[in-house]
């Protein structure tokens, strides 16, 4: 049986002492907890306060994003093995925000996930389509495109450490959900995806987490499916009990 995973993106909120607030109450509440994996995912510069915070918790920590290149001339980036080094676990990769507001492609978004795993980072690759996609009956064939593009490449031990989320982007942050079962049906065709890709043992294994207005009141119901092994939270996870809650869903 997979292993529930929860994890909270913070986005661009919170300033340092808010962070640190936010990071003490769940480590007060979670920090014990064993039987899924929490992972926060902090602004870059508030991580490695983050980190110290939690030590010594069950609780994980991530970044938003990550550069391809090792190093060089991109001002404003970072790169995978500077958030390794201050405690980073995890990192998002493809989050719809990064490709609809800058603008990132499948092919960057490979580079990344390459860029990550050689760093020892744990990428949550996310993917999902857009309403006039879904309305239009193409949903499930924007998914594949997208997730057969970002894996490119990988092979079935890379993949043992890569995380899917799906997020359909017409339900994140607007308070529309997709319905379980429409969750499930995306999460149940990826993974058969995942099976063709790399074999039915990694298909088995691998997270797919939901994310899209994920609340209190919806969690139980969306990782209750057979498919949906945890959440990706956006603005529920800026509150410890509703993130609390969410995580004990």
């Amino acid at each position: 049986m997979r292993r529930l995973l929860m994890a909270g993106n913070w986005k661009m909120h919170l300033d340092l002492r808010g962070a640190r607030q936010l990071a003490a109450g769940l480590k007060r509440e979670l920090g014990e907890v064993l039987d899924r994996d929490v992972v926060l995912f902090p602004p870059f510069v508030l991580l490695a306060d983050v980190v110290d915070e939690v030590e010594n918790s069950a609780i994980e920590v991530g970044a938003q994003n990550l550069h391809p290149e090792p190093q060089g001339a991109f001002t404003g980036e970072v790169a995978a093995a500077m958030l390794a080094s201050v405690g980073c676990r995890w990192v998002i990769v493809g989050h719809s925000e990064r490709r609809d507001l800058f603008g990132e492609k499948d092919d960057f978004l490979n580079r990344k996930l390459r860029a990550a795993l050689a760093a020892g980072l744990k990428p949550i690759l996310c993917v999902g389509e857009h309403l006039e996609e879904r309305e239009a009956g193409k949903a499930q064939a924007v998914v594949e495109g997208q997730v057969r593009a970002c894996l490119k490449g990988l092979d079935a031990e890379a993949m043992e450490r890569v995380t899917l989320a799906y997020e359909p982007v017409w339900a994140i942050g607007t308070g529309r959900t997709a319905t379980p079962q429409q969750a499930n049906e995306m999460h149940a065709m990826i993974r058969g995806l995942l099976g063709g890709m790399f074999g039915g043992a990694v298909a088995d294994a691998t997270r797919i987490l939901y994310g899209g207005s994920v609340k209190p009141s919806n969690a139980k119901a969306l990782v209750a499916e057979a498919d949906i092994d945890g959440a990706l939270v956006g603005g529920a996870s800026l509150k410890v009990e509703d993130f609390v809650q969410i995580v004990r869903a």
